[in-house]
């Protein structure tokens, strides 16, 4: 059987079992394609395949001088390829145990409380964007949301009675997320300037002008100009208030499974590297106070 037909079956299994959304599965199918065609001849058959084809192909991505972490995604989803073969009796044979080169660990950019608090007050309350900007904000820091995650809300999934909105995350797995109360009050805020103000009845929380959902090129942005309006030097994105909120609940005392459950990580590992960022911004107070004395 080709290769490319048994691609087609293995991204039929993600979509299925996995839940992948379009944009995992267009980085699976590349990939895949870029595995395929690494090798002279190409990979055109499962015949084809071998044993150390895993190895040899992390050897020819780290000489073309692809980063750690371009090598590391692609080798586990050729890995997880193998493994779909395997699964269903095309591939037999075991293949030599390969490791991608070790990543390096990139520690989040974390903003104080004092900027997060400048931040929010950044949005403009007398325009239309700047209701609907404020809303976003609150919501992204106070609920610790993926920014894709946040811009595919729909007014469905919020219990404003319990104060939760209802995530589904990565995995297609569903997870359920305190909002704070500054956020709800800014999210109603916004939610009676669309009923007052627009002819628009989408389903989505966050709309553009035009009625459509936003995209993260777009919120990117305006989170930068507000950081600049407010003098943050660093340069800030969305996951900066994720990050940021992460932290803060560390800081306050707040269990690691906790933020883990409310972040939606897989793995508690993921959210302990929020541990040394909480450590080093203690650690960095306490230098100052010491100082000063």
């Amino acid at each position: 059987m080709t290769l490319q037909a048994l691609a087609k079956q293995f991204e039929n299994m993600l979509i299925v079992e996995k839940g992948l959304s379009p944009v995992s599965l267009e980085n699976y199918r590349l990939d895949l394609t870029i595995f395929f065609q690494s090798f002279q001849p190409f990979k055109e058959r499962v015949e084809d395949l071998t044993p150390y084809d895993l190895s040899d192909f992390v050897k020819q991505q780290s000489r073309f001088g692809l980063s750690s972490k371009t090598i590391h995604r692609r080798l586990s989803t050729v890995k997880s390829f193998f493994l779909f073969l395997q699964r269903e009796g095309h591939f037999t044979q075991e293949w030599l145990d390969v490791k991608a080169p070790k990543l390096p660990q990139h520690m989040p950019i974390t903003l104080s409380v004092d900027e997060i608090e400048a931040l929010l007050k950044a949005p403009e309350l007398a325009t239309p964007d700047g209701i609907r900007d404020k809303a976003m904000l609150e919501v992204m820091y106070g609920s610790g949301l993926r920014v894709s995650e946040l811009l595919s809300l729909k007014i469905s999934q919020l219990d404003r009675l319990k104060g939760v909105f209802r995530i589904v995350g990565k995995g297609n797995k569903t997870r359920l997320v305190p909002v704070s109360d500054y956020a709800l009050e800014a999210v109603d805020d916004y939610l009676r300037y669309r009923e007052a103000m627009t002819r628009f009845r989408s389903p989505f929380l966050f709309l553009s002008k035009r009625g459509l959902p936003l995209s993260r090129q777009f919120f990117f942005q305006r989170i930068r100009s507000y950081g600049q309006k407010v003098g943050i030097t660093v340069p800030i994105s969305p996951h900066t208030l994720r990050h940021s909120f992460a932290t803060h609940l560390l800081e306050a005392g707040a269990s690691l499974r906790a933020v883990q459950s409310m972040l939606g990580h897989a793995s508690v590992v993921t959210t302990q590297l929020y541990t040394h960022v909480s450590s080093q911004r203690i650690l960095s107070a306490f230098d100052l106070y010491t100082k000063k004395k």
